[in-house]
Parts: structure tokens; sequence; C-alpha cells
């Protein structure tokens, strides 16, 4: 199987492009985060890959980070999410912000993604609650995965009812949790949230 690609940018399209290894093309499927970071045609790439093998074709997916690659392989676990939607879902939602949106089962972010209606988003939200807490998730702040009950649950709940969207809410939960420590009070923990997302 191949893990990893390095080559020259050769052509690009919609959803995928082609890396020159040494004179041989390898066309690679890619969400439009990767497409548009990759540079320019000519630039050199570093792409770590996912093989698909099936009956009739063996299809290889690129991405630019190991945390989209992982992301990618949680995707491809829910029933009715094949590569090609799990790609269109990585090319509105980053790593994080797509972990974001399943702690906070924020389907209809999810559901911003091409060929994903609001069943199979909250299939995905479902399916793969808690299992984000293992995808390495860059510099993001650790997320309140696993964890959303009891305290999280109420300062969640507490920023929805002021207005915040589900993302941003659990996003600001998430950084205070990292700051206070798993202990800290409901009060403590929507005070900090609150000064966090103020920024």
């Amino acid at each position: 199987m191949i893990a990893r690609l390095k080559g020259l940018l050769d052509s690009t399209a919609a959803d995928a492009c082609v890396v020159d290894v040494n004179g041989v093309g390898y066309l690679v499927s890619a969400s439009a985060k990767t497409l548009g970071a990759m540079g320019g045609i000519g630039s050199a790439v570093v792409l770590h890959i996912e093989t698909q093998v099936r009956e009739d074709a063996i299809q290889l997916f690129g991405f630019l980070g190991e945390a989209e690659r992982d992301s990618f392989r949680l995707l491809t676990t829910v029933q009715g999410v094949g590569g090609r939607v799990a790609l269109a879902i990585l090319s509105v939602l980053g790593p994080d912000e797509l972990a974001h949106a399943i702690a906070a089962a924020d389907t209809a972010s999810i559901a911003r993604a091409n060929g994903v209606g609001p069943k199979l988003a909250a299939r995905i939200a479902n399916e793969l609650k808690g299992k984000f807490g293992a995808v390495a998730l860059g510099t993001s702040a650790p997320l309140p995965v696993g964890s959303a009950h009891g305290v999280v649950a109420d300062a969640l709940a507490a920023l929805a009812g002021l207005g915040f969207r589900p993302m941003d809410a659990s996003r600001a939960v998430a950084e205070a949790q990292a700051e206070l420590g798993e202990g800290a009070a409901v009060g403590e923990l929507i005070r900090v949230a609150l000064r966090k997302s103020a920024r």
C-alpha cells in the first residue's frame, strides 16, 4: 500500500491532482482545503496517502497533514460515507472544526458538505462522538469530547442560551476546561469560556 508520496505537483482538478514522482504520475483525490494549500504547478509536495482497493479500482486519497488523514479514516468507518463524501466534508470543515462539530452535535455544519443530508450528518455525529479525542488536532485546544456531561454539558447549554453557535460554544468551553482543569465548577467554566470567546 502507498502511505506517502513526495514529488512535484503536475496538475490539479476540482477534486484531485496528479503528483509526479520520478516521472510516474499518481492521480490523488483530495479535499478542496488540501488542493488550495498545495501551491502552484511544479511545486514540491508531500502527501500522506490513504489507499482504497476495490474490485474495479485502486484509489489514492491525499492529505497534507496526518490530522486530516486520520479524520478521513474515521469518517469512512460510518455507513454511507465513502471516500468522496469524506473529502466533501473535509472540504468545508478542517479536522479541528469537524471534531468540534461532532463534540457539539452540530449536524448543520456537517450537512453543509455536498452529498450530506441531515440524516447522514446525524449518523456521523452519533457514531463518531467520543472518537475524535484520539485524533491529533495540531495546535487546537483539547476538546470536551466524551465528557459532554455534567459540568461541561451545563456550560455548553448556558452558552447556547446566550446565542452561541454549538461549534463556538464547544471551542470556548474546551479552552476554558484546558485552562481550569477537570474539576472546575460550572460557573467558573462559563466565566472563562466567555472571556476566551471575547478575545
